[in-house]
């Protein structure tokens, strides 16, 4: 029996060259990969990359409401209000009015969401090493200058864009 996404002997990769072909088809994938090896690499912290995304800004800029959190990290205002929602159940962050606009929350990571933050940072980072082991120094600088090249050409593009001035940190 051949694992899971090996070609059989008797296969050959033109079978699939309609789906390898196609950057969406293999973005999803990658994305798919890179989730899983996050679940196994921070799955006892009980926490999603969404929600690491948000602490990882949250605990650079706080505070910050909602709308522009969710423009920092790319979900649409919905979404970060759940996953907000599920990281203050949690103790890690706190909303509050915004006395400037009682229509809008500001959001803001507490000191346990912080000092959590820093715990799943290390298993981040060899989540981001894992991912990116089967390239060398020189192609893994150049697929992140590709992929942030895309992104930033795209961004707008997106149900829920990123903030321009992020997208062009690099």
């Amino acid at each position: 029996m051949t694992k899971p996404g090996k070609l059989r002997p008797d296969e050959t990769l033109d079978r699939y060259q309609s789906l390898w072909d196609r950057p969406g088809f293999l973005v999803r994938r990658l994305h798919q990969i890179h989730v899983a090896m996050f679940h196994e690499e921070c799955g006892n912290f009980g926490i999603t990359p969404v929600q690491f995304g948000l602490l990882t800004i949250l605990d650079r800029k706080s505070p910050l409401d909602q709308v522009t959190l969710a423009a920092e990290v790319g979900i649409d205002r919905t979404n970060v209000a759940d996953v907000v929602a599920r990281l203050e159940s949690r103790g890690l962050v706190e909303r509050r009015a915004n006395p400037s606009d009682r229509r809008t929350r500001l959001v803001s990571i507490t000191e346990d969401g912080r000092a959590f933050r820093q715990r799943v940072h290390k298993c981040m980072e060899i989540t981001q090493e894992r991912f990116l082991a089967p390239l060398g120094e020189e192609d893994r600088r150049i697929f992140m200058r590709l992929l942030r090249d895309l992104i930033e050409a795209n961004n707008e593009t997106g149900r829920a864009p990123l903030r321009s001035t992020l997208v062009s940190e690099k």
